[in-house]
């Protein structure tokens, strides 16, 4: 990793090479010195490095005079319920999410709960890079005080949003894969307050992932075996931070990141229009970003309603949500976000909703898979010098021209029944592209013709 990453709303990096202590905490400075006064939220996945990370987070805010609540190990979405609960002026979590151990990273919160949006992050970075700190005097420092119970309130916004009786009834059988990181906290309580029979993997939140972190097919073989092997009805499949979701069906099939949140979609729509589910709905707008599976819009036209894509990120997702007053979003790495619970991707939400359905319709997660409009995927990443990504957007464009692009977020090329998507990563100093077609052939080739054209600009 050449340099550190720094994306909307935090910055992430290998600690001790380009996310050092002295880096944190110039960062975390910056962010104070542009938020309004009040306490802050702190809370971390479950790597060791955060240990660190959070105690030097905590010694800079109160040496800036701000309050800090310590909620040690939570999930990111947790912290949000966690910020509006208690009244923060913000927030900060320490996490890099999907990224291997020797990563560490921080994700900035506002008052309202939510990643802070773009604006404020450019404003945070402008700060960052002046150097400036500024330090209050011994009678002014902050407190650090300890928040006990980081989890009920969280648990209770998602519990109102389904079923529980209805769920109870069946008795599920769920595998959780918590991969040691912050997921099982909430997750063992909420699934067995569902009624279900938990096995979980990586239960203890200590960072030692059992697996690579990020929830794909291939980090999960183990995983789908171990399906079989329990008989479970569903497997559900957390990052570290637990804000996104892969599942896994009966058979040990990896149904993989991008259906959570169109089964989701297709529950809330579907509800809507049934007035005796406890839950139903008012239908509304939906967003997504434009590197998410048109599976979504497919389902929300069968229902009537619109859907808007945004840039990838999680923050230009929900401004967009809360522009347009969506009933639901998220991101197609797994990631839901549904407003009556918070702005934040939440993988709690994705396995209620998808056990909600479940129940609802008496169907297995495999027949309701099934019965989703179904393209091909293809998702590839090809490492590359930052500085080389603008050259290699403005070439491939020039090579597709003549086809309808988007510039909103790298380049996405629109091949009638397919699309084609090129982008530097937020968090990684790589290109990934994107191709959705009818067929896994066709997805292919749409990523090999991007690729050469990426390779010959890298070696030019």
């Amino acid at each position: 990793m050449s340099e550190l990453i720094i994306s909307v709303s935090g910055l992430r990096g290998v600690v001790g090479e380009t996310l050092t202590l002295d880096v944190a905490m110039r960062y975390v400075a910056a962010f104070s010195a542009t938020m309004p006064p009040g306490a802050f939220v702190v809370t971390r996945d479950s790597r060791p490095t955060g240990v660190m990370l959070t105690d030097a987070i905590h010694a800079v805010l109160n040496a800036s005079g701000r309050p800090t609540i310590d909620a040690a190990i939570a999930a990111t979405p947790t912290t949000g319920v966690l910020i509006r609960q208690l009244g923060a002026a913000g927030g900060i979590q320490v996490s890099a999410s999907h990224n291997p151990i020797e990563f560490n990273g921080i994700k900035l919160f506002s008052g309202e709960g939510r990643v802070i949006p773009q604006k404020y992050g450019a404003d945070i970075l402008e700060y960052y890079r002046t150097g400036q700190t500024t330090w209050v005097s011994h009678d002014q420092i902050g407190t650090r005080t300890l928040c006990k119970n980081t989890i009920s309130e969280h648990r209770r916004v998602i519990m109102q949003t389904v079923d529980i009786e209805a769920i109870a009834n069946r008795k599920f059988k769920v595998l959780l894969d918590a991969n040691h990181g912050a997921g099982a906290i909430l997750g063992d309580w909420l699934l067995e307050e569902l009624g279900c029979e938990v096995t979980i993997l990586g239960e203890q939140p200590n960072g030692q992932f059992l697996h690579t972190p990020e929830p794909t097919s291939e980090n999960l073989t183990d995983v789908c075996r171990r399906v079989k092997e329990l008989e479970v009805d569903i497997a559900f499949c957390q990052d570290p931070d637990a804000d996104r979701v892969a599942i896994i069906d009966a058979d040990g099939r990896y149904v993989g990141e991008e259906y959570t949140i169109t089964l989701c979609l297709e529950h809330l729509l579907r509800t809507s229009e049934n007035s005796n589910h406890p839950h139903c709905r008012k239908k509304g707008a939906v967003v997504i970003n434009c590197a998410t599976s048109r599976m979504n819009e497919d389902v929300a036209q069968k229902y009537g309603v619109p859907v808007f894509r945004s840039a990838v990120g999680e923050a230009n997702v929900v401004d967009l949500m809360l522009e347009k007053e969506a009933m639901f979003g998220g991101e197609g790495n797994g990631g839901p976000i549904d407003p009556e619970v918070g702005f934040v991707r939440d993988s709690f939400v994705g396995m209620v909703l998808v056990l909600d359905a479940m129940a609802s319709t008496g169907k297995t997660v495999a027949q309701l898979v099934d019965e989703l409009p179904r393209y091909a995927l293809v998702k590839r990443k090809t490492n590359v010098e930052l500085s080389q990504i603008p050259a290699i957007l403005d070439k491939t464009f020039t090579a597709f021209r003549h086809l309808p692009c988007s510039r909103l977020d790298g380049l996405r090329i629109d091949h009638g029944n397919a699309w084609v998507l090129l982008r530097g990563s937020n968090t990684e100093p790589i290109i990934r592209i994107f191709a959705e077609a009818p067929t896994e052939l066709h997805a292919n080739q749409l990523c090999n013709e991007i690729e050469q054209i990426v390779f010959n600009a890298k070696h030019t």
